[in-house]
């Protein structure tokens, strides 16, 4: 007669019975941390929250995901070479600060380049967006997809922008990047690259006097606060890269990088969305706190084009007249 002890008993019936799907996978405890720059509330926060829920469900609650929202880990150019060196896992920041790993990038960063956020999509989504995603292999990230900031706009202390003679002179932060110099440059601005963390208090310490941001930026870092003038300019959309270490995802079985895609997949659908029905809120919301806002008529705003044509044509050199073509294509396609 066969003797079972307790714990054998048990063992065997765990046996038997049937296990979960993330149970029955190749899936490691793990915690991996999500840095970005935006505030809690805001659309890229929201969809970092999307991302580590459905990663800890489908990974049975063996991965988490640690947000770290505001810039607490560090600025854009900080982030980037932390998930490069993998002590940060996870990051999204805009596609064109990727410029510095890959010149291509800096084509999102082109003023003017896209109508309305389904162009973009298309562009990102598709053979150009993930070509582009594919050469940040060598230089140490993966990209996971393409999310949704939106347009940008000027904000200032100084006084209301009607026309391109409003910006000149003004004192405006912009991201640390070389074509966001030249743009408002060109424009007639004294441009300041600072890091996002640093911005709140150069703005009210009157460091600087403004900055460009998509309106739902603008709300949840509070800016109204610290400035009263917003114009309508929409000088520039962004598609944000939602990027990861590749020094982790080598290490990772096809199980759990099927876990991150997929979850990278759904979040990506569902930031956007969010991102799109705030933008209109945030501007209804600013004016209500008291910023006075300006809309640029199309002359004007044709104006500020010219003004920046060189600029275009500065990058797209330097990016490679190849590349460049076959965006305008790919839009061109779209618009039809």
């Amino acid at each position: 007669m066969i003797r079972f002890t307790r714990r054998a008993f048990v063992l065997a019936l765990a046996a038997l019975l049937p296990m979960t799907a993330a149970q029955a996978a190749d899936i490691k405890e793990r915690t991996l941390k999500f840095a970005f720059q935006n505030n809690k509330g805001h659309p890229q926060e929201m969809g970092a929250q999307k991302f580590a829920e459905l990663v800890a469900a489908r990974s049975g609650g063996k991965i988490k995901v640690k947000l770290f929202p505001g810039g607490q880990l560090g600025g854009d150019v900080q982030t980037i070479s932390a998930v490069q060196g993998g002590t940060i896992e996870i990051s999204v920041l805009n596609s064109g600060i990727l410029q510095s790993l890959s010149k291509e990038f800096a084509v999102f960063d082109f003023p003017f380049l896209f109508a309305n956020p389904q162009e973009a999509d298309a562009v990102t989504d598709g053979a150009f967006g993930q070509g582009l995603h594919a050469k940040l292999a060598p230089r140490g990230l993966v990209g996971l997809g393409y999310w949704d900031l939106g347009f940008r706009n000027i904000t200032n202390s100084k006084h209301p922008i009607t026309r391109v003679e409003d910006i000149a002179g003004l004192k405006l932060r912009v991201i640390q990047s070389p074509i966001y110099v030249d743009i408002f440059t060109a424009l007639g601005a004294n441009p300041t690259p600072l890091a996002w963390p640093e911005v709140y208090s150069a703005l009210e310490q009157k460091a600087v006097d403004g900055q460009e941001n998509p309106n739902t930026t603008i709300r949840t870092a509070k800016l109204n606060e610290v400035q009263k003038h917003l114009a309508q300019t929409r000088h520039i959309y962004n598609p944000q890269s939602l990027i990861f270490s590749k020094k982790l995802w080598d290490t990772l079985s096809a199980d759990e990088r099927k876990i991150i895609t997929d979850a990278a997949t759904e979040a990506t659908a569902y930031q956007r969305q969010v991102s799109r029905q705030q933008a209109n809120e945030a501007l209804e919301d600013l004016k209500k706190a008291g910023m006075q806002v300006t809309e640029i008529a199309p002359a004007e705003l044709q104006r500020m084009r010219d003004k920046v044509k060189p600029v275009v044509e500065k990058y797209s050199a330097s990016v490679g007249a190849e590349t460049v073509k076959t965006l305008y294509a790919e839009i061109a396609k779209v618009r039809k």
